[in-house]
């Protein structure tokens, strides 16, 4: 028996065609992939499957029952995890899950036994609001939410974006325990790993079906598209021995707990300088401290030859910063964004639309200019708001998980575009949870537990831990923590 059928489904928007004659079927049971880049269609059909939208044309079902005529008898079947976390940021982990109990007409009580093996991970912080939450914690939660009222079908869109690879291999586990209790689940994800544990797989791209298959069959037929070349990284002859960042016994406290507890490094001029460690491990706040965003409990540091702890608006006037949420207007245009930015730098009129010209035909957005940024699909929205980031020419550019969700072609273009900052003479500092991309980098520091584990080339590391590969490494030392919060 099929949990779920899509027959010839189309779906619109104006003169955008979301999907175009889609049709695919889930077994009862199956871990099935729906995979495809950025603005494929994926979403419009997980909420078409979810009875949120209705298809323009053709049919689906939800174990057999129909999405259109009997969406209150799937609503009690399914469980939604959208691509953004849908927690309420400033209610309790408890309040969450007994919101989203009581919208199915259930209790926490009499859905534990479902939910159990996950929540027992989270249970003691029950009392902590979801937005003090790791990427890991909240992600426990949001599965919890959607399986309280025991549904038979799952649905998750791109559920582990931004989360660090241990995080996400436990979430996948959870996954397989699910799937020993025959809930059939489906799921989009931009992470290789993830889409080789699904059975199969569906490809969809600018709204049809390429291809159905296992994950090897597709990663192989497409492999133009999901597994693009590496990029090859020479030392362009920029980087020298002038340090651009030093930080020495950086402490940062909450209390009694130290998220940054006692780091020391320097990154050098046009050094790419990869900062990684699980969710929670401190990086984030590091950063903070680094751009003027937030004081250090205790030890110094300058960027830019500028002290954090006395000289944070001058830091602030010679660095880019591109944060882990998309950080441009949505409902400015491209070139209303450059131009705003522009200004905020301090840079002439003359400056900007000399620059915003020769930077769109870089891009290939020239065409876009006068398009609305809220319109375009997410690799184009990273890509500019990267490029608007360094529009100023700063010394460092911090990039906070800059590519989390883009599909591995479009991430390939945006490290093209990272190597000609550094090329120039830009220092990057860049946080990812992709470990394809720390191969990428000159250098690397993994943090755990609000401290530089280990610090040195990707070469070095892999042969100092005897680990084939960075996410290897990455693994080893996260699995080390021992903090009991997140």
């Amino acid at each position: 028996m099929n949990a779920i059928e899509v027959h010839h489904v189309s779906k619109s928007y104006g003169a955008v065609t979301a999907l175009d004659d889609v049709s695919f079927t889930v077994g009862k049971g199956e871990v099935f992939g729906l995979i495809g880049p950025d603005g494929a269609g994926k979403t419009t059909m997980y909420r078409i499957l979810c009875t949120l939208l209705k298809p323009g044309q053709g049919k689906a079902t939800v174990d057999g029952f129909d999405t259109v005529s009997q969406m209150a008898d799937i609503r009690r079947r399914v469980g939604y995890m959208p691509g953004k976390f849908s927690l309420y940021q400033d209610l309790t982990v408890q309040e969450n899950l007994e919101f989203f109990a009581t919208l199915f007409g259930t209790t926490v009580e009499q859905g534990y036994d479902s939910i159990r093996a996950i929540y027992n991970q989270i249970e003691r912080f029950r009392d902590r609001k979801a937005g003090a939450l790791s990427g890991g914690m909240k992600q426990k939660l949001a599965l919890c939410c959607a399986l309280v009222h025991q549904p038979s079908v799952l649905f998750l869109d791109e559920p582990t974006t931004g989360v660090d690879p241990v995080s996400r291999k436990e979430f996948w586990d959870m996954l397989q325990t699910l799937k020993k209790r025959d809930i059939t689940i489906m799921a989009s994800t931009p992470y290789l790993d993830e889409v080789r544990r699904c059975e199969r797989v569906a490809f969809l791209d600018q709204g049809k079906i390429r291809g159905i298959g296992t994950a090897d069959e597709i990663l192989t037929r497409f492999a133009d598209i999901f597994n693009p070349p590496g990029i090859k990284h020479a030392q362009s002859g920029e980087v020298t021995d002038e340090n651009v960042i030093e930080v020495e016994h950086l402490v940062k406290a909450f209390g009694s707990f130290h998220a940054v507890d006692d780091i020391s490094f320097s990154v050098k001029r046009g050094e790419i300088f990869g900062f990684l460690g699980a969710n929670g491990a401190g990086k984030t706040t590091a950063m903070h401290m680094l751009t003027g965003l937030n004081q250090p409990t205790s030890g110094t540091g300058h960027v830019a030859g500028y002290d954090i702890r006395t000289e944070h608006e001058q830091i602030k006037k010679h660095i880019g910063y591109m944060s882990q949420r998309f950080s441009l207007y949505e409902d400015l245009t491209v070139q209303e964004n450059i131009r705003l930015f522009g200004g905020i730098y301090g840079m002439s009129d003359a400056d900007i639309a000399s620059k915003t010209d020769e930077m769109l035909e870089r891009l290939q957005f020239a065409e876009h200019r006068h398009d609305l940024v809220g319109s375009l699909p997410l690799g184009w929205k990273q890509k500019l708001a990267f490029s608007v980031a360094i529009f100023h020419e700063p010394s460092i550019v911090f990039l906070d998980e800059p590519t989390g969700g883009v599909d591995p072609a479009t991430r390939r273009q945006f490290w093209e575009l990272i190597y000609d900052a550094a090329a120039r003479g830009i220092t990057v500092f860049v946080t990812t949870h992709y470990m394809d991309e720390a191969e990428y980098c000159d250098r690397i520091s993994i943090m755990v537990d609000g401290k530089i584990s280990a610090i040195g080339t990707p070469a070095e590391l892999k042969e100092r831990f005897h680990q084939p590969d960075m996410d290897h490494v990455f693994t080893h030392l996260a699995r080390q923590a021992t903090r009991s919060s997140d």
